[in-house]
């Protein structure tokens, strides 16, 4: 007997709001419909939301008011804003140990995170330990682990705000390679090069205003 498809990994939102304590709303009546394949840009000045709403898609904040369903979805990688890494472990170690953790030798580990690696641009890197890095180079090795993990989900808070020009478009590319790999990758972001590079966008300006627009 054939087993029937696993189910392509969705994420579906239905009427999100939220707000801290009796502070203003951030967003209202939020619908969203994420889909594997696909990247999305959520935008908007600070203080709009975009990474309540990351913590609320990926479960580790739960919604003032709304639902939020993850079809499919059974891994998730959030890659913060600051990166977080062991001062003392080598860029290599930081990528091989999700590729451990699936059961691989060091020696397969390592040569899959090379891999990875390289698609970042930061395969001269690997020996360097993290304490080492800049604050870019820490942010692209934190995105390599994030694609080793291979994860149906991977949400981004500003995945490029660390970066030069060249650096920044090549995570943009790897974040829509890892979309077409199977993931629901979901990019909050002030870079309108990253916007414009998205499969779509969420601007939570917009669900301010609207929002303000029916209170009013």
């Amino acid at each position: 007997m054939v087993d029937p498809p696993a189910t392509q990994p969705q994420v579906i939102g239905r009427a999100l709001s939220h707000r801290y304590e009796q502070g203003p709303w951030l967003f209202r009546g939020l619908d969203l419909h994420l889909l594997c394949g696909r990247v999305t840009a959520l935008t908007g000045p600070s203080g709009t939301g975009k990474s309540t709403l990351l913590a609320i898609l990926a479960g580790t904040l739960t919604a003032t008011e709304g639902t939020v369903d993850r079809d499919g979805v059974r891994t998730i990688t959030v890659i913060a804003q600051s990166a977080h890494g062991v001062p003392g472990r080598t860029a290599l170690d930081h990528i091989t140990l999700p590729y451990l953790a699936t059961g691989l030798t060091r020696s397969e580990a390592e040569q899959q995170a090379r891999l990875v690696a390289a698609r970042f641009g930061i395969e001269h890197l690997l020996e360097a330990p993290y304490r080492h890095l800049s604050g870019g180079e820490a942010q692209r090795l934190m995105l390599a682990r994030g694609a080793a993990q291979r994860s149906d989900l991977i949400l981004a808070d500003e995945p490029t705000a660390n970066l030069d020009t060249r650096n920044a478009a090549t995570v943009i590319a790897v974040l829509g390679a890892l979309a077409a790999d199977g993931a629901v990758v979901v990019v909050a972001t002030h870079d309108p090069a990253a916007r414009e590079a998205c499969d779509e966008v969420i601007d939570l300006a917009e669900t301010a205003r609207h929002d303000q627009s029916h209170t009013a």
